[in-house]
């Protein structure tokens, strides 16, 4: 099913919900950021393009929509 730990993803559903400002209506935002900072260290800078581990990134989505809606 997942090429990724399920520590890892419990581990970034909880940095997405620490989030300043966290609300149900930018998670998509939010986890897109939650896996900028673990790819690249650091979060994304207002114009930042570097890439994300985009499967990672629907994952983290999927699992997060599924444990608040």
């Amino acid at each position: 099913m997942s090429d990724y730990s399920e520590y890892l993803i419990k581990s970034l559903i909880k940095k997405v919900k620490e989030y300043p400002r966290f609300s149900k209506e930018e998670i998509e935002k939010l986890c897109w950021m939650a896996v900028h900072e673990h790819k690249h260290g650091v979060l994304p800078s207002e114009y930042d393009i570097r890439e994300i581990d985009e499967d990672l990134y629907l994952e983290l989505l999927q699992e997060l929509k599924s444990k608040i809606y």
